[in-house]
């Protein structure tokens, strides 16, 4: 990149505040008081963020009279349910080429669920008046390089010869520019009803106003800090009491979970992202994009974009960064030379919105297992369940989550408890040095995958033999 294109672009980043769009809301709501002294319940929710609430609406849902109480260590959709993107996919693995990989047997059922549970996501938004910008849009994989063209059509085919191509349509490139335009655009694979758009922030405040409104004692800025099993139930301690319940769900994703043996099945990937300004009429007929798709391009180091309900652009990921020892710090969360590099990439992607400037930059832990996608589980002889390793897939998954959640610990059998991808785990991470080793050198052979035609070196082709790997 020269000297020159540097400075032009991140000039576009001089007003931009370190902070995400979507929290960054006057109408944000206050937070509940924290728990003072003893509570006791049938359920505890532990987390506040998309698992969590959707965990204590449906147990609410499915029995009106059980006694729910969550605890949430700062406020409702703080963390990853207030800083993603907003792509609210129908996927529960991850895409389609990460489920057919790894459950093959299954992909037609998970799919089925996952097409259900995104319809429950919407019917939800609907039934409870969450205004969160919901748009029920779909998804463009695209193309920016000839081999990947060629893996998109490949994964149509695929996706095709398992049934599973209905929704599915293979755009060239000036199909694609129709819908989009961008000089580095050369075709793509449109999921038209697989993936919805919506405001991240705007569905937690929501779902949390329909569970107070439902009854769920709301205990904000009460971090839980032990679990312990007490008499026929379990107690957390907190730092003004405790909690005794029945059964726990726990729903901390990235943060250190309170079952310990569980600790090393995630590291925490951080992901950045910009927002600009609202485009203008003449910008926006620039680029076209008259159907709000979002869009992801399909490199290894992929970058994710999409439309705000006011037109703003929403441009993240490529970086992926993993701290050594696997710390979640807020100190991670503002990464200005991956700003940079953003910016710069955007506007090679789209040049014609040269000027345009960046009001919003920020970043954020994201929670990484080995496969890529959720894991479950119980512990404390079933009276605790959890749910975690969304990888950045989780503003929908998480749904779906919280109903396995509340499946295992009522102890019933169900069609998701039947699954293989509930059944099992990935592998865990190695301790340091090694895990900081491994995702650096995996980093190191996917960008160069990226620059050779997408051929994989001898440590991708392990990695994926043993079932891990590095994504965001």
């Amino acid at each position: 990149m020269a000297p020159s294109a540097m400075t032009r672009w991140t000039k576009s980043l001089s007003g931009a505040r370190p902070v995400s769009y979507w929290l960054d809301d006057p109408g944000r709501p206050a937070p509940e008081p924290a728990l003072t002294g003893d509570d006791r319940c049938d359920l505890l929710v532990v987390g506040g963020g998309y698992s969590g609430l959707w965990t204590a609406l449906i147990a609410k849902e499915r029995d009106p009279e059980r006694d729910v109480v969550l605890v949430e260590g700062r406020e409702a959709g703080w963390a990853a349910s207030g800083r993603n993107g907003g792509f609210c996919a129908a996927s529960l693995t991850h895409g389609i080429s990460n489920g057919l990989s790894r459950w093959p047997a299954e992909i037609a059922k998970l799919e089925e669920l996952g097409a259900r549970n995104l319809d429950e996501i919407e019917a939800a938004v609907k039934r409870y008046s969450i205004d969160c910008d919901f748009e029920r849009t779909g998804e463009i994989d695209v193309a920016t390089e000839p081999h990947q063209l060629a893996e998109l059509r490949e994964t149509y085919e695929e996706m095709a010869a398992h049934g599973l191509a209905g929704g599915a349509e293979l755009l060239d490139a000036d199909a694609l520019r129709e819908h989009v335009d961008s000089p580095t655009f050369l075709g793509g694979l449109w999921d038209r009803d697989g993936v919805a758009m919506l405001h991240p922030a705007k569905l937690a405040w929501g779902l949390k106003r329909v569970c107070l409104e439902k009854g769920v004692r709301f205990y904000e800025h009460t971090p839980a800090l032990e679990l312990a099993a007490a008499g026929a139930g379990m107690a957390i301690r907190t730092p003004y009491g405790r909690v005794f319940a029945r059964r726990v769900a726990l729903a901390t994703n990235i943060f250190p979970s309170l079952v310990k043996r569980l600790r090393p099945y995630t590291v925490p990937v951080y992901d950045y992202a910009l927002m600009t300004e609202p485009l203008t009429d003449d910008q926006l007929a620039a680029i076209g994009w008259q159907n709000r798709q979002g869009l992801g391009d399909s490199a290894n180091q992929f970058h994710y974009f999409r439309l705000s309900a006011d037109n703003r652009v929403l441009w993240g990921g490529y970086d992926a960064i993993y701290p050594f020892g696997g710390k979640v710090r807020a100190e991670y969360d503002d990464r200005p030379e991956t700003y940079a590099k953003l910016a710069g990439h955007f506007f090679t992607c789209f040049p014609q919105l040269e000027g345009v400037r960046f009001t919003h930059a920020w970043g954020g832990a994201i929670d990484t297992c080995s496969r890529f996608s959720a894991f479950f589980g119980t512990a404390h002889k079933g009276r605790v369940a959890y749910a975690a390793g969304y990888t950045g897939l989780g503003v929908g998954a998480t749904r779906f989550g919280a109903d396995v959640m509340l499946d295992l610990l009522s102890g019933e059998r169900t069609e998701r408890t039947d699954l293989e991808m509930v059944r099992t785990k990935p592998l865990p991470f190695p301790p340091e040095p090694f895990a900081w080793t491994g995702v650096a050198l995996t980093k190191w052979s996917l960008a160069r995958s990226d620059a050779n035609g997408g051929k994989r070196n001898l440590w991708l082709k392990t990695m994926d033999g043993l079932g891990l790997g590095f994504d965001s």
